[in-house]
């Protein structure tokens, strides 16, 4: 198997937050998913797990911050392109997303910051890179 990543994510309603994700055109496993949480499908090694809170404590002792209120974490994920973007950022605002700041342009990188329905931000983000760089 290659690497992957699983990010665990609290939610208040699973549902909604499922109805969400998939109208901005991320698929769910069901395989990993049931009434306590839902894998989100972002690639073919990039998981979310949507928790409900009860689910999410029985993981981490510590209170669960109020993202509303509370930088918890900034999730940013990478985009074809600038136009792409666009398009996820304008159909995540159409489905109950926040933006929580102006477009990002320093030319060889885009990005949009949205709050999903919990008040989670997603960086999407556009960035043209040539191996070269990081020489």
């Amino acid at each position: 198997m290659a690497a992957s990543i699983f990010v665990n994510i609290p939610v208040r309603d699973l549902p909604a937050s499922m109805a969400y994700y998939k109208a901005i055109g991320f698929d769910h496993n069901a395989q990993f998913s049931n009434e306590d949480g839902a894998c989100i499908v972002f690639s073919e090694t990039i998981y979310f797990m949507l928790l409900t809170h009860e689910k999410f404590l029985a993981f981490s002792p510590l209170p669960i911050p109020d993202p509303k209120t509370h930088t918890q974490a900034l999730y940013a994920l990478s985009r074809d392109s600038r136009a792409a973007v666009d398009a996820i950022a304008e159909t995540a605002l159409k489905v109950g997303g926040t933006e929580v700041r102006e477009a990002q342009d320093h030319g060889f990188m885009y990005g949009r910051s949205i709050a999903d329905l919990d008040g989670h931000v997603w960086e999407y983000f556009w960035m043209e890179f040539s191996p070269q760089q990081g020489a």
